[in-house]
């Protein structure tokens, strides 16, 4: 039996920061609790509807401003909602070639400039 970890395209890396998110129900504030270049698991108790657009918002410290991303719900159950981003980021922000851990600030900041 596949995993839905199985079936992604992009690797995921744990994280724990707070993210604001909106979709049609309103806007909303979470954590994130992994990422990747396809997508990222949000932790809510709130229910979203797979197949929802949303609309994520990073926090980019260094200049005060939001990476936003957009994408779309793929799975729901009680610990949050997983989306997939619509376009995936470029994997170089969140993986160094030295096997490193989640994307550093100033990695985001140069795709965000960017965009």
């Amino acid at each position: 039996m596949k995993t839905a970890h199985n079936r992604r395209r992009y690797p995921r890396r744990t994280a724990q920061f707070s993210a604001k998110y909106t979709a049609k129900e309103g806007t909303y504030r979470d954590l994130v609790k992994d990422i990747g270049p396809g997508g990222v698991f949000v932790s809510t108790r709130r229910k979203m509807v797979q197949g929802r657009t949303i609309n994520l918002q990073i926090p980019i410290l260094v200049f005060d401003k939001r990476l936003s991303l957009m994408g779309t719900v793929v799975r729901c159950d009680a610990a949050g909602f997983a989306m997939r981003f619509d376009k995936p980021i470029d994997e170089k922000i969140f993986f160094s070639g030295d096997g490193g851990q989640t994307c550093a600030e100033d990695s985001l900041v140069s795709e965000a400039l960017k965009n």
